[in-house]
């Protein structure tokens, strides 16, 4: 009777911080989408590592024992770390052009993606209706995409990218050691702050005080909710977890239609239906299957 309290309440801590993570990640999508109507995307992106690592280093350093430059398996949380960032690459490019509710139904394929990835890397048997719901998803993405009707553009493909990266991102995490959640936070961090580091000069402009406010605004957000994300994790399998992600879309909505005037049309409701169902059933699939 206790452990089953203590099971639940773990359930629950992990379903609160989870649901937590996914309403604070669209506030940052949101300011990086206003960024970009008046600065370069590589600039925004430097900015959500940059002032992330500056928040999560020191932290790290202070309230961790272990050594932050040997991970338990650094290899796979270099992998992991770079696949992180482009997924941000293609995400934040893809906002600047489509609606958010656009970009993030296109990057909901990654369910359907990362069961394809865990077939062939992680040699994981995926039978028949996995792979009919993987189908289907390909389907609720072209009905986004609507090719010969709509004209099919880089950023449409970028949509498409994030969750590819986010799928590898996922299969890595997979295969990854149970490391802290602060190491895995400001290791991403770092690395995604060294890459882009490297790009920025080339289209740096000098941001007014209120973008100064707004990146670091930015880097905050999704700090934050990146921890919640990984926190969650601790509690409860990746799998049982995986259907709330799409409460992102809630948050992601209410802000584009609030501050940009964008509201999703029938073909995106309809793509992100037939999305949503099949992630949902691969992901109840696989707790069937544990």
């Amino acid at each position: 009777m206790v452990n089953s309290f203590f099971q639940k309440n773990t359930q629950m801590k992990a379903i609160f911080l989870n649901l937590m993570a996914w309403a604070i990640l669209p506030i940052m999508d949101g300011l990086a989408k206003y960024l970009s109507l008046e600065m370069p995307v590589v600039q925004i992106i430097w900015a959500r590592y940059f002032f992330m690592v500056l928040i999560t280093l020191p932290l790290y350093l202070i309230l961790s024992k272990k050594n932050f430059f040997f991970p338990k398996n650094l290899p796979i949380q270099l992998l992991r770390s770079i696949f992180l960032f482009l997924t941000t690459l293609c995400f934040f490019y893809s906002i600047s052009v489509l609606s958010l509710a656009e970009a993030l139904t296109l990057a909901f394929v990654y369910p359907m993606i990362s069961t394809l990835l865990s077939s062939i890397i992680l040699k994981e048997k995926v039978g028949r209706r996995r792979w009919i719901a993987v189908f289907f998803g390909f389907i609720g993405a072209l009905v986004v995409l609507r090719p010969g009707f709509d004209m099919i553009n880089l950023a449409s493909f970028a949509g498409l990218g994030t969750g590819i990266a986010y799928a590898f991102y996922v299969v890595s995490t997979k295969k990854l050691s149970s490391d802290s959640p602060f190491l895995t936070l400001t290791f991403s961090g770092l690395v995604g702050a060294i890459i882009i580091s490297l790009f920025v000069p080339i289209v740096w402009i000098t941001p007014s005080y209120q973008q100064w406010i707004i990146m670091i605004a930015l880097a905050v957000f999704g700090t934050l909710g990146h921890f919640f994300l990984i926190l969650s994790l601790k509690f409860a399998d990746a799998s049982k977890l995986a259907p709330l992600g799409y409460f992102e879309i809630v948050t992601n909505i209410i802000i584009g239609y609030y501050f940009f005037g964008d509201f999703p049309d029938f073909w995106i409701w309809l793509g992100l239906l037939i999305i949503i169902s099949s992630g949902v059933y691969i992901s109840i699939r696989e707790n069937l299957k544990k």
